[in-house]
């Protein structure tokens, strides 16, 4: 190697080990900084915990004042059920030699308050609204049908008699007398 390569590559070897080690300084520097900022700034378990019990409290406390001044409201916030028909629907499962029949009486719940709003609107829309139970237990399958709970089918009639009613008045459905037969 000639004497001016040797030089060259001095100076870059000595000026890459430089710059490697400002480069190293400074991400340390960041590092310890960050580490620094966290254990100041951020707060400990206890802190958040204390913080969001004091929170907590502020709102359980909001609840019971505004439950305070509506204690006088109790009357309009008492459940009412209101008779939605009597329904019996034949069907015959697709591949099935035999019919099957549901027969049940549907009732809603609601607050008391909206009683008068709701019975308007299902008088309105009765005959749609017996239509699309119709549809929904036609479309069921017999395992639905057949299921003690009846939970599936009971939110899919919550659900289509508010799409139907055009808001949520309803808080639940529920259904008596409910018999699934085979023919």
């Amino acid at each position: 190697m000639n004497p001016e390569t040797k030089r060259v590559l001095a100076n870059l070897l000595g000026g890459g080990l430089k710059s490697k080690l400002l480069v190293g300084v400074f991400v340390s520097g960041v590092v310890i900084a960050e580490t620094i900022v966290f254990f100041l700034m951020v707060p400990s378990g206890e802190e958040v915990a204390a913080l969001a019990e004091s929170r907590l409290i502020a709102v359980a406390q909001k609840i019971d004042a505004k439950k305070g001044k509506e204690h006088g409201n109790e009357e309009k916030d008492a459940i009412a059920e209101l008779d939605l028909g009597i329904y019996s629907v034949s069907f015959v499962l697709p591949g099935a030699d035999h019919n099957f029949r549901v027969e049940f009486k549907l009732f809603g719940t609601l607050n008391s308050a909206d009683e008068p709003h709701l019975q308007a609107l299902f008088s309105e829309r009765e005959k749609r609204f017996r239509h699309r139970m119709l549809l929904e237990i036609r479309n069921a399958s017999l395992q639905e049908l057949q299921e003690n709970q009846l939970g599936l089918i009971q939110r899919r009639v919550l659900a289509t008699s508010t799409e139907l009613l055009g808001e949520p008045v309803l808080l639940s459905v529920g259904f008596s007398d409910y018999q699934v037969l085979e023919e």
